[in-house]
């Protein structure tokens, strides 16, 4: 509804790069949602997939990325190294700030009929390109910035104060914490 997209979609018809595009994804990405992308997936024969957006299109590709080289059901891969071989490739363009989705080996998808969130940790899941682009970020509504800048400020604070926290994971904390305090007003 933005148009955030174009950017992207007009260089792939630039560069001559076939697309298809998956837009089901809503916040807390459910398994039903993840069904579809993979359908499309294969109906439309991808070969890789790019994520455009926040944590919950990254997680909703990670899991596509899983049922494409994988099959079965999204919940087979519920919990810590459930995978057996490499996703699909996938670059994870982002426009937030929250959840560093776009670079981690965790995906969070709800199962509606067990009205849970499963947790997917998977080195396999971690995006093989991420890119961070301050413009695409600054295009996202004032509303949006800012609660993912309160996600990324809590992420922080969390790791901060976490029971496995450690010299360098507390540097990088509390950096993160004067940076969202100094810049996300603006």
């Amino acid at each position: 509804e933005l148009g955030a997209t174009r950017v992207l979609t007009d260089l792939l018809d630039q560069i001559g790069v076939a697309y298809a595009v998956y837009d089901g994804v809503e916040p807390n990405p459910t398994t039903a949602q993840v069904d579809a992308g993979t359908a499309l997936l294969h109906e439309e024969g991808c070969d890789f997939i790019i994520s455009f957006g926040g944590g919950s299109p990254h997680d909703a590709a990670k899991a596509i990325g899983i049922l494409a080289t994988h099959g079965g059901d999204i919940r087979d891969f519920e919990g810590i190294n459930r995978m057996t071989r490499p996703m699909l490739p996938l670059v994870a363009i982002n426009t937030t700030s929250g959840t560093a989705s776009e670079m981690t080996r965790f995906a969070i998808i709800t199962d509606e009929a067990r009205h849970v969130k499963m947790a997917l940790v998977d080195w396999r899941t971690t995006p093989t390109l991420s890119v961070d682009d301050p413009d695409l970020m600054e295009a996202m509504p004032p509303a949006l910035t800012a609660a993912t800048g309160m996600d990324a400020l809590t992420h922080a604070i969390e790791a901060y104060v976490s029971t496995a926290a450690t010299p360098v994971t507390d540097a990088a904390a509390l950096h993160a914490m004067k940076l969202v305090a100094g810049f996300l007003a603006r």
